[in-house]
């Protein structure tokens, strides 16, 4: 259930950081992809993109079978924004929260 939970969460907070407007004249192909220890106990993938996106994420099962089960996912981001500066986000999400991290994220 926990796993259920972090991984909506997850995915919700990437496609934020991935719904930019993308140009309709460009169609980004995937130049490279892997996809490692895919199972029920963790995952790993890394990809990139020809327009200057890359991604890397993998995921861990921490405490399975107990009450404290929870994943560990840790991954980063990268992207070209429209100023032609590339971004990078950085990212832990597990029994903590969602913890981004990146130089053009404010700071508190």
């Amino acid at each position: 259930m926990k796993f259920t939970i972090i991984t909506i969460i997850y995915s919700i907070g990437i496609c934020c950081v991935l719904a930019a407007p993308i140009d309709d004249s460009q169609n980004a192909q995937i130049i490279r992809s892997d996809f490692d220890n895919i199972g029920v106990d963790g995952y790993r993938f890394s990809y990139e993109t020809s327009d200057g996106i890359s991604r890397q994420e993998e995921g861990q099962l921490k405490n399975p079978g107990t009450e404290q089960e929870a994943i560990s996912v840790r991954g980063s981001v990268s992207w070209v924004a429209d100023d032609g500066q590339t971004y990078t986000l950085t990212y832990v999400a597990d029994e903590n929260g969602y913890q981004p991290e990146g130089a053009h994220l404010p700071q508190p």
